[in-house]
């Protein structure tokens, strides 16, 4: 099979239909042997039944049930596992992002001999917050990993099926998929794109900032050698300090100040209590990676062949 066009299903129902048709055109200019593939992500609307619809009258269209909802990065994951072309097209299914995008991927991959053709923006969608907000986090991302990632990624991107056998031996259960794009090398290139905004997402601020977190204590010990930093210089500052109010007293100079003990206590006691968190975090990361459960569960594949 030449190309695999691979969707998430998650209160997507509005956008199934045009999704299909719309990609259904584009594969079409790359290839006649594709199929689409779309994972529905125990979504609580009627998207599956809209997919499986779909799918009895096109035998190019799988649709791949999970027994419940696992998140987008791991629905996109075990749909990549169950791709059978040479060519995996990755894209959301919400139509921000746009399936003729694949047309120009494929040409820019075929000229320049790339393994991978990704999605970036080139000024992020969405309100201030949401902006400024992205802008931080990748700035962090940056600044905290020791891996180049690039700003700004979207889900769409074409790869090879090297590529994607290379991505998918990936079983980490908490962590940030961008980084796992990355970090998986090849031949990589990245293309500008506009992508849609349709005014609300899934993706809370907790979300994003649980995503966030993910993302940088995945892939960098940085955090820790920050505490270790920080925690060294209060020691320091701290010593130097002692000394000067044991000279002080030496020479007869009587000391008062609760107020500044207190904000003392209170900052150093605040300190610890982060730095606890810190190291909570790489060990609970531990925790959950020693009990090797499923990254997904598939319940059925729905496909009707002709």
């Amino acid at each position: 099979m030449k190309l695999s066009i691979v969707t998430t299903l998650y209160n997507s129902s509005s956008y199934v239909e045009e999704f299909h048709r719309r990609a259904s055109a584009e594969a079409a200019n790359v290839s006649d042997d594709y199929e689409i593939v779309m994972v529905d992500d125990g979504s609580p609307d009627d998207s599956l039944d809209v997919a499986i619809k779909i799918a009895t009258r096109d035998p190019r269209v799988r649709v791949v049930e999970l027994s419940r909802n696992f998140g987008h990065h791991r629905a996109m994951m075990a749909g990549l596992r169950l791709a059978r072309g040479a060519l995996v097209f990755l894209i959301d299914v919400d139509l921000e992002e746009e399936p003729e995008w694949l047309s120009r991927f494929w040409k820019t991959m075929t000229d320049g001999g790339y393994d991978v053709v990704f999605g970036y923006q080139a000024q992020r969608k969405g309100k201030l917050f949401e902006q400024v907000g992205g802008a931080v986090h990748w700035w962090l991302i940056r600044k905290l990993s020791y891996y180049p990632i690039p700003e700004n990624l979207v889900t769409a991107r074409l790869m090879t099926r090297q590529y994607v056998r290379s991505l998918i031996r990936y079983r980490e259960q908490k962590t940030a998929i961008g980084g796992l794009w990355a970090l998986t090398g090849y031949r990589q290139t990245g293309l500008p794109v506009i992508k849609g905004f349709r005014g609300a997402t899934s993706y809370s601020v907790i979300r994003r900032v649980a995503v966030g977190f993910d993302g940088i204590t995945s892939f960098s010990e940085k955090p820790l050698i920050l505490v270790f930093l920080l925690g060294g210089a209060i020691f320091a500052l701290s010593s130097v300090g002692a000394m000067y109010l044991i000279a002080r007293r030496l020479t007869g100079t009587l000391l008062s100040g609760w107020a500044s003990l207190l904000v003392s206590v209170w900052m150093l006691g605040g300190l610890s209590i982060a730095s606890i968190g810190v190291l909570g975090l790489y060990i609970a990361r531990i925790f959950i990676e020693t009990k090797r459960r499923p990254y997904s569960i598939i319940r059925k594949v729905h496909e009707y062949r002709e």
